[in-house]
């Protein structure tokens, strides 16, 4: 039907909760739990007349619809892509792999289609490490291997402020630097890991901040975050519950179990703003 429009979506995150390894061990695995948050990647397909453009997403979601399409044995009806994003690349919000999500989910509908969740897991392993934005709920995922290895549910939630500090980080580029500090640091990842699981098992969003402050302040020794040390000398004066951080990336932000009023916010903004950011507000996770 030429100007009938179908779009796919998908949420990204602010870094992770906890991202180390999985296991202490001379061989460790990249285990995440990424922290969601309610900012978003949008793919649609309007039908038209013309033969259908690329998407407009860059190599990775092309490539994403290619294999899909081969998959399927299918072919594109003529019309055209579009897309918009509320994540910013490189910094450690799941923005590739956000936009490959969002394009297959409008695929699926393009072409009434159940959504399939291995086989979007089969497409992310042949394109990227990927977080777990194809899941509506928090999990503890191997991002090399592209595994689930514990669903976490949907009852914990936070509110945030948070700023990004300049630069990007290149997530392939650190992997041996990672690899090495998860090794030396084995015993101590597994008891901020173990207290995360509890946090997550028993529904306590404190012990869940808690542990994600252990796991940035482990992040700090390998990939230090400029404002870190300031941000958790000042953490009780604000009442947040914790720190968090994109370890891969350039995020970093303070973690509230309720909704900052406009006062807190106030002071909030005006201490970033002189540390040299510009903070933002959202919401994280679920609950």
């Amino acid at each position: 039907m030429t100007g009938r429009t179908v779009s796919g979506v998908c949420h990204g995150t602010l870094g992770e909760l906890y991202q180390g390894p999985l296991r202490a061990g001379p061989d460790p695995d990249i285990a995440v739990v990424s922290f969601p948050v309610d900012r978003h990647s949008w793919v649609h397909f309007t039908h038209g007349t013309d033969p259908p453009d690329p998407p407009p997403l860059g190599e990775k979601a092309a490539l994403a619809a290619r294999l899909f399409l081969k998959h399927f044995g299918l072919t594109l009806p003529p019309g055209r892509w579009s897309a918009h994003s509320d994540l910013r690349t490189g910094v450690g919000m799941a923005s590739s792999t956000a936009d490959i999500v969002a394009a297959l989910r409008c695929l699926f509908r393009l072409f009434a289609l159940p959504y399939d969740a291995d086989l979007v897991l089969g497409v992310l392993a042949a394109i990227e490490r990927a977080d777990s934005v194809f899941l509506d709920e928090f999990a503890l995922y191997l991002s090399g291997r592209h595994r689930v290895v514990r669903r976490l549910g949907t009852d914990i939630g936070f509110h945030t402020a948070y700023v990004t500090e300049p630069g990007t980080v290149d997530t392939a580029a650190v992997t041996d630097l990672l690899l090495a500090h998860y090794r030396r640091h084995g015993e101590e990842y597994q008891r901020c890991l173990t207290d995360l699981l509890k946090g997550f098992a028993s529904g306590d969003p404190a012990a869940v901040a808690r542990a994600a402050t252990t796991s940035a302040a482990l992040s700090q020794r390998v990939l230090p975050k400029a404002v870190f040390d300031r941000m958790l000398a000042h953490q009780e004066r604000f009442g947040a519950d914790g720190v968090f951080v994109a370890h891969t990336g350039c995020l970093i932000g303070y973690l509230f179990p309720g909704r900052p009023d406009a006062d807190l916010k106030s002071d909030l903004s005006a201490f970033f703003h002189s540390l040299g950011h510009q903070c933002s507000f959202a919401r994280g996770g679920y609950g």
